[in-house]
């Protein structure tokens, strides 16, 4: 994960507003519709991939139609917060795919994970078999979600 935030223009932060709508937006559109050429319009968009402001792109799938449509929320409590456990600790969430995301948190618990299944079943068979079973985790507490009334990525700058 970079660390070193990169100067932005106005340009620039219409690019990535423009990408965050229409990923798929053709260079010659993203030109138009930002007010560039198409020659800078694309050296500012390399740029902003090379420099890992933009980390990639793809398609995004409607969890619901897919029928992943359980959600909980984890308070992961480790053992141990020693360098070697949280590592340990973030290396093997990676490695599990229902977990979305995994945040480190300073509270009364470690870590915050989201975890989506497809149902309340596999959603017991993942903490049982998985979360409980990741490197130094001493207890979990999990909170499931009703309803999504707010998801989104980083679309406005």
């Amino acid at each position: 994960m970079q660390s070193d935030k990169i100067q932005l223009d106005a340009f620039d932060r219409a690019i990535l507003e423009v990408l965050a709508r229409d990923g798929r937006i053709s260079m010659t559109d993203l030109a138009q519709e930002i007010g560039l050429s198409k020659t800078p319009t694309q050296a500012r968009l390399r740029r902003m991939e090379r420099e890992g402001v933009i980390m990639g792109y793809r398609a995004l799938l409607d969890p619901i139609r897919l029928g992943m449509d359980h959600v909980a929320f984890v308070e992961v409590k480790l053992s141990e917060t020693r360098e070697k456990a949280l590592r340990a600790f973030n290396a093997a969430v990676a490695q599990v795919p229902e977990i979305e995301q995994a945040h480190m948190i300073a509270s009364h618990f470690d870590y915050l994970l989201k975890v989506r299944t497809t149902s309340m079943s596999a959603y017991r068979h993942v903490l049982g078999e998985k979360i409980s079973a990741l490197p130094y985790v001493a207890s979990t507490s999990t909170y499931v979600a009703m309803e999504a009334v707010k998801e989104t990525g980083l679309a406005e700058m």
